[in-house]
């Protein structure tokens, strides 16, 4: 998940898939690469009494078994905290510092079917681990001017990316969030990125939704925190969705969720 401006819902995005995929029965993982550690606190997981976090992995003190935890919602979690933020000093000196993620996630290539990256807001060396690490992006992104103006600036990064570190990289598409219907910019916004971005664009659109905003201060994704709102019925629609769109099958004795 990755979009350089911030506050696009990016990590409730990333929360809300993870918990989403587990309840279909896959195994996934949420690698929160944000100092924030918003990611980390939305999983139900308390950042502030970590005993370890993913930036001892990035550097090489600890392994990723090492780190992970797992969260209430039943998929891996590999946590953050301000101690992040040094690690963009520490992984200059690093070689191939780019690809640290990337080499501590090949350890469980076969223990998960989905790695979920949460990227901060910004085209940092933690963005760059992300990106390096990846075969795709996800853009969660509102349906607003600005937003629409960072958008190309974004593409650009990840084709640079694409050409020069990781040429398994590719955009997956787009998503449209905190999605207000009732808003003729938001309606005019969809309706470009639909015209210039085609079948880039998610069907699925997920709405503005205040059982979502809620969740987090619980410390539970919003479709863990109610199961039946709009918000979260959308996003169990989207997580079938990008697997329909990744080529995967639904687990035997699972029933698709409509919205």
């Amino acid at each position: 998940m990755a979009n350089q401006k911030g506050g696009v819902g990016k990590t409730t995005t990333t929360v809300n898939l993870a918990a989403a995929l587990a309840r279909l029965g896959y195994r996934a993982l949420l690698v929160d690469l944000d100092p924030q550690g918003n990611a980390t606190m939305g999983s139900g997981i308390n950042k502030s009494s970590l005993t370890s976090s993913v930036y001892p992995m990035l550097v090489g003190l600890k392994s990723l078994q090492e780190v992970r935890l797992r969260s209430p919602d039943g998929f891996d979690v590999l946590p953050a905290n301000r101690e992040l933020a040094g690690a963009e000093v520490e992984l200059v000196d690093f070689e191939a510092r780019e690809h640290r993620l990337r080499e501590a996630l090949a350890s469980v290539s076969s223990d998960y079917d989905i790695v979920l990256v949460d990227c901060p807001p910004s085209l940092s060396l933690l963005t760059l681990n992300g990106l390096c690490a990846a075969h795709g992006v996800i853009i969660p992104m509102q349906c607003e001017y600005f937003a629409l103006e960072g958008l190309s600036d974004l593409v650009n990064s990840i084709k640079r990316v694409h050409a020069g570190l990781n040429r398994d990289l590719r955009i997956i598409g787009l998503l449209r969030v905190m999605f207000d219907p009732r808003m003729t910019l938001s309606q005019q916004v969809s309706e470009q990125l639909e015209t210039h971005f085609s079948d880039k664009v998610f069907k699925t659109v997920i709405p503005r939704n205040v059982r979502l905003a809620e969740a987090p201060s619980h410390g539970l994704p919003g479709v863990s925190y109610d199961p039946s709102s709009r918000g979260s019925l959308a996003y169990v629609a989207f997580a079938q969705e990008l697997l329909d769109r990744l080529g995967f099958a639904l687990p035997e004795g699972q029933l698709e969720t409509k919205v």
